[in-house]
């Protein structure tokens, strides 16, 4: 179990190069992850998303109470700077139907246990970036449904009914469950949990196989405006988190874990929604698997740069102490 525990945590920190190697492989050699069913997408997540509910515990959601105003922002900014500057994007670059839908989707969905792990690297409040993350994933089965239907819904058919039970099932029930084992069933879990890091890293390394494989001609066709698409909301994301951060005076680890918390989103989510929301628009899915990708490289990089940053930590917090 030691040896296995050690595997995991080797792939949980080299997650960047292992998702890099699996989308070049998927992309240039397509028929060598072809025997994924694309049925293994939405499993996959959930299984992903089960591993996260095993993490979480009741203390993560005191912040909401301790510093009200912080998650606030965060949800504020995640729900509404986000979708908003993907729509501004695809409205910039001319998208098509397919790639808006993308974009737009990985825009409206919350962030991911990813970002939680590049606040921690980054030397940032893990505790407020795990809260944002639990309340933004308990908000989305309402929210990002209503956000794709508000800016796609003129052009491209937005089932919301749909969309809202699909996320119940992929993310709310799986990570519902996990919390719940991890509540009454605690110390037998936590023999568990060393595992999911690897875990994590192979079930995201497989939705990547799965999207890019079936799109590596289209992704070829439209390369450059994916990737610019992409980089360009996850970059301006953190700028925008970074930025609402210090007008609202937060300490520097509040800063870094908004920042990141901001500019990450959940991109598995977005692909597995996408096959589930526009299953004729086989692009869709494009945009959250890229980002996959991109935001494991840019969180990276930008936890290196945080590691560096001297900020203070004594100014005002959310609940108006000293942080």
């Amino acid at each position: 179990m030691a040896l296995v525990v050690r595997f995991s945590a080797f792939l949980g920190r080299f997650m960047a190069w292992v998702v890099l190697a699996v989308a070049d492989i998927a992309l240039f050699f397509p028929e060598s992850c072809l025997w994924v069913p694309v049925q293994w997408v939405s499993p996959l997540l959930a299984l992903v998303m089960f591993g996260m509910g095993l993490t979480l515990k009741a203390d993560d959601f005191k912040v909401l109470v301790l510093s009200p105003r912080d998650v606030i922002i965060g949800c504020f900014a995640q729900f509404v700077f986000m979708p908003a500057l993907a729509f501004a994007i695809c409205w910039a670059l001319g998208l098509d139907q397919a790639l808006m839908a993308g974009v737009i989707l990985v825009g409206a969905c919350p962030g991911g246990t990813a970002s939680n792990v590049i606040t921690y690297l980054a030397k940032g409040d893990v505790a407020l970036s795990v809260g944002i993350t639990a309340i933004n994933t308990l908000l989305a089965p309402l929210m990002t449904p209503f956000i794709v239907w508000l800016m796609l819904g003129a052009v491209i058919h937005v089932d919301f009914v749909s969309l809202c039970l699909s996320i119940v099932q992929v993310v709310v029930v799986p990570v519902l469950l996990g919390f719940l084992l991890n509540r009454y069933f605690g110390a037998n879990v936590q023999k568990a949990v060393g595992i999911l890091p690897g875990l994590s890293v192979i079930v995201i390394a497989l939705i990547v196989a799965i999207v890019v494989s079936r799109n590596a001609g289209k992704i070829f066709d439209s390369g450059v405006l994916v990737f610019s698409a992409v980089i360009l909301h996850n970059l301006l994301g953190y700028a925008l988190g970074f930025g609402v951060a210090k007008l609202a005076k937060m300490s520097r680890a509040r800063t870094v874990a908004m920042t990141v918390e901001v500019g990450m989103q959940n991109s598995g989510l977005a692909s597995a929604l996408a096959g589930m929301a526009f299953p004729a628009l086989a692009m869709a899915a494009v945009p959250g698997a890229v980002f996959s990708v991109w935001h494991n490289i840019s969180g990276a990089i930008l936890a290196t740069l945080f590691q560096r940053w001297k900020g203070r930590d004594n100014q005002v917090g959310g609940n108006g102490g000293e942080r």
